[in-house]
């Protein structure tokens, strides 16, 4: 007897997992499918702003870029993609200063760890997510970044005379200051009420309630 319970017990289970899986299945019937049909959807394929393509040089609506080739970039990359080549050229009052020459980027060894982007001084840098990157040689994925025309003498002294915006503090770091001066403050008074206290011969833990 007890093994013909066991048997249609165990059919009844097996019924409901199978109920159960079918439920699973039809539902996906009626899911809306997600599978991009690249690259036949390609005029409305919408990627990611955070994907990492491509490393680039920012430039402004001038057609300017920010960078001013202290190499930082090239020193913190850890595969050695950045190659920095630069010149010394010589402003009108006489002074020397490096620029950039040509800033190339090697995309076939890029790791996409975005240090070049993060510790750039002046913001110069990012990543685009053009990731159409396909090519038949590895050397056409050394590209050269500074594809537009650089700045002139003139147009450079002129930046180096230009006063320089003062960096916002971040709030922060504005805090902790405020605080450390606070805390400063407060150690100082003590300090001179201690000492008043020791000149009027009053021991120091004794202050009148």
């Amino acid at each position: 007897m007890s093994s013909i319970k066991e048997y249609f017990s165990s059919v009844g289970k097996g019924i409901a997992s199978l109920a159960k899986g079918m439920a699973v299945t039809g539902k996906e019937f009626v899911t809306p499918k997600v599978t991009e049909q690249y690259p036949e959807n390609r005029a409305t394929l919408k990627i990611a702003d955070r994907f990492r393509a491509e490393l680039t040089l920012v430039y402004n609506t001038e057609g300017r870029h920010k960078c001013i080739a202290c190499g930082i970039c090239q020193m913190n990359c850890p595969n050695g993609s950045i190659e920095l080549k630069t010149k010394m050229v010589e402003l009108p009052d006489g002074k020397k200063k490096k620029v950039l020459e040509d800033y190339y980027y090697d995309l076939g060894s890029c790791t996409f760890c975005m240090l070049c982007v993060t510790t750039c001084p002046q913001g110069a840098l990012e990543f685009s997510n053009d990731f159409e990157q396909a090519v038949f040689t590895r050397a056409k994925l050394v590209k050269k970044l500074n594809y537009k025309p650089e700045p002139t003498v003139e147009e450079i002294a002129a930046a180096a005379a230009a006063p320089k915006p003062k960096p916002a503090i971040d709030p922060e770091q504005l805090a902790k200051i405020k605080a450390e001066a606070l805390a400063k403050a407060a150690a100082k008074k003590a300090e001179k009420e201690a000492a008043e206290k020791a000149a009027a011969g009053q021991p120091e833990g004794n202050a009148e309630a």
